[in-house]
């Protein structure tokens, strides 16, 4: 009784540290990923790499600031997201203000050297 024990629990642990170890072991490495990509592929990768960080980058400096407040995380985001549309919102309308009054001032100007 007592081996049928002991068999059983060196099973458990061989199936506990060799289950992870053999996925650990047969997972290819993103360098294995990327040499199997073909040429094209990976001269795309390698453009889009700096932008794909910085956007990551971008994403784990937001969850840091929302992470900051006491309120849950996405609570805190949709108000940033909120906060982003209104901002985005707002520099539209000042844009097309400006372009506006760009073209009200063009229009003046063509009509006074008509005369």
């Amino acid at each position: 009784m007592a081996g049928a024990r002991t068999y059983i629990k060196a099973s458990g642990a061989a199936l506990c540290i060799g289950g992870p170890a053999l996925v650990w072991y047969i997972t290819p490495t993103e360098e294995e990923i990327f040499k199997k990509y073909n040429p094209e592929l990976q001269k795309r990768s390698l453009e889009q790499r700096g932008q794909r960080q910085q956007e990551f980058d971008d994403f784990v400096m937001k969850l840091r600031e929302a992470a900051k407040s006491d309120k849950p995380i996405w609570t805190v985001q949709k108000e940033m997201e909120e906060k982003r549309v209104v901002d985005a919102a707002q520099r539209l309308r000042s844009d097309h203000n400006t372009l506006t009054d760009e073209a009200e001032r063009l229009r003046a100007e063509i009509r006074s050297s008509a005369k």
